[in-house]
């Protein structure tokens, strides 16, 4: 403890009488306030209304300036002069603010804070103590951590550098692939020379075209928040699920487990989108073909996949659902979705064909008919007008997902039209597909002429979405089966009827791709025709 008579400048440490008090002076019991008139009994309760009524944290100051007794000393002087002399604390007291010594003489006679102030530095010490500990601790967690993430580092760089070779090896040998496959839904269908289709589903363009396909997304989204109660507490397969979306849906929509499965490196961006949204604990991200993946269950209640491509079937995925299907969906359990329709419509365009097929006769002088190659043999991919049809649609193909085998995708169908208006010739045809959206497997695929808002108002739940000129454009267009023109086309006039049939198969050196046989009849005259989609 100090000496008292050294702070008051008192020697005489006596009475008059020559005798010693028997008890202290009261005197030097009161604490008065750093920062006003106020006294307490003891130094904590006064720090502690300095700090609650003045903001001012006495001990935090002498911790952060690393004060012995004497700087202590003169930081009670300095507030006190400060005070007096009604000026303010700075923001931050320094070590300069307390260089000069005349902060060493009390300011206020017998100021109990100052005898104080061996209790308060010991107490002091021992938290700096334990800080420095909790400290030294922590730093020592914080650098093993380091270490750790720096092993992660090295053996993911490593990871990746090996995957790159292989791809670089690989797309090397593989010269003869077919070019970037179109736009939609990834496929899980493990065959041999398959990894270029799968590796085009890493890049973010694809995935941002689908995703902001509003008619696509919307959908499955509708039909899974509606329907709540179907996902709750369920087991959920996501085959393609990309960048994690729809599984994302059915974690929000109460599933208990979520399986994600993607052949693709975009299963990595999924995991992370996944772990980004709290859902890691409900939604498992698998790589690999459905066909090749282990699952952590025998069975799942539900099968969600946006498996659709160009004219429906291009790329193939559908064979993967329904080898999943057979393999893990419980008995009765709900595909998502559930069944599907394929359309086709005669169409007379001729601006079309002015502006792409005819335009190419005449390029500022210069014949470049040679730009016109495989506009006769190849499926165009494009967004046409519903003014462009000039007969009745038909429905020519319905897949009831429930029992549909791998062997029902190659087909022939037969269909029948009817024009609307009279037209010089026949341009071609249009395909297209909706999808329907069922609440249980006992629910039936709609009649053939059933439109997608017929089926939404037939039952609550019930979702559905048209790819077809009607209805709002999608990512998948329209697939235009452009016909050879004739020499001397006939006149058709309105209300003429048309037939004809048509055929869907897989390209020989290329399964993912479609070839396309149509034949059709009017006014006496046959034709046939063949197109690719590759």
């Amino acid at each position: 403890m100090v000496d008292r008579a050294s702070l008051d400048g008192s020697s005489d440490a006596s009475n008059d009488s020559g005798w010693l008090d028997v008890e202290p002076e009261e005197e030097y019991e009161a604490v008065v306030s750093l920062f006003d008139s106020q006294s307490f009994q003891t130094l904590d309760e006064m720090l502690g209304h300095c700090k609650q009524h003045h903001g001012f944290d006495f001990l935090a100051n002498v911790r952060r300036l690393q004060l012995d007794f004497l700087g202590a000393v003169k930081l009670v002087n300095f507030i006190r002069r400060r005070v007096q002399q009604g000026q303010s604390l700075p923001d931050v007291i320094s070590q300069s603010d307390l260089k000069d010594d005349v902060y060493l003489k009390p300011v206020l006679d017998n100021d109990a804070v100052l005898f104080s102030l061996d209790d308060v530095l010991e107490a002091t010490d021992d938290l700096a103590d334990a800080a420095d500990e909790q400290t030294r601790a922590l730093l020592a967690r914080n650098k093993q951590l380091e270490a750790e993430l720096e092993a992660i580092q090295s053996s993911f760089a490593d990871y990746r550098l090996t995957v790159h070779q292989t791809l670089d090896q690989r797309w090397g040998n593989d010269n003869d692939l077919d070019s970037t496959p179109a736009v939609s839904s990834q496929a899980a269908a493990a065959e041999p020379n398959s990894d270029y289709y799968f590796e085009s589903y890493a890049t973010h363009d694809i995935h941002e075209t689908m995703l902001k396909d509003k008619v696509r997304t919307d959908a499955y989204r509708d039909f899974i928040y509606e329907n709540k109660h179907l996902f709750k507490g369920k087991v959920v397969l996501d085959i393609g699920c990309g960048t994690g979306i729809l599984s994302m849906f059915c974690a929000k929509a109460g599933a208990a487990q979520v399986l994600a499965v993607d052949k693709s490196d975009i299963i990595d961006k999924a995991r992370e989108n996944v772990f980004n949204n709290g859902l890691s604990s409900v939604v498992t991200c698998l790589r690999g073909a459905i066909e090749d993946v282990t699952l952590p269950v025998d069975k799942v209640d539900i099968i969600v996949s946006e498996w659709m491509g160009y004219c429906l079937l291009y790329e193939a995925m559908l064979p993967s659902v329904l080898y999943a299907r057979d393999k893990y969906l419980k008995s009765e359990g709900l595909l998502v979705p559930s069944s599907a329709t394929l359309w086709i419509a005669p169409i007379e365009d001729q601006h079309y064909i002015s502006d792409y097929v005819a335009y190419w006769r005449d390029v500022y002088g210069f014949d470049m008919k040679a730009m016109q190659e495989g506009v006769y043999d190849e499926v165009c991919i494009q967004t046409m007008p519903s003014a462009s049809i000039c007969g009745d649609a038909f429905p020519f193909k319905i897949l009831d997902l429930r029992y549909t085998r791998k062997e029902d995708l190659v087909f022939t169908a037969d269909w029948v039209s009817k024009l609307n208006r009279r037209v010089d010739d026949i341009d071609g045809f249009l395909i297209w597909f909706d999808m329907f959206f069922a609440t249980s497997w006992n629910e039936q695929p709609p009649a053939p002429q059933t439109t997608p808002e017929v089926w939404r108002s037939n039952k609550r739940g019930n979702i559905a979405f048209t790819t077809g000129p009607y209805g709002t454009e999608t990512h998948w267009r329209h697939g235009l089966l452009l016909a050879a023109p004739q020499a001397s086309p006939p006149d058709l006039p309105h209300s003429c009827p048309m037939s004809g049939s048509i055929k869907f198969s897989v390209l020989e050196q290329n399964s993912r791709a479609l070839m396309i046989d149509a034949s059709w009849s009017s006014v006496g005259q046959e034709r046939s025709q063949s197109w690719e989609l590759k």
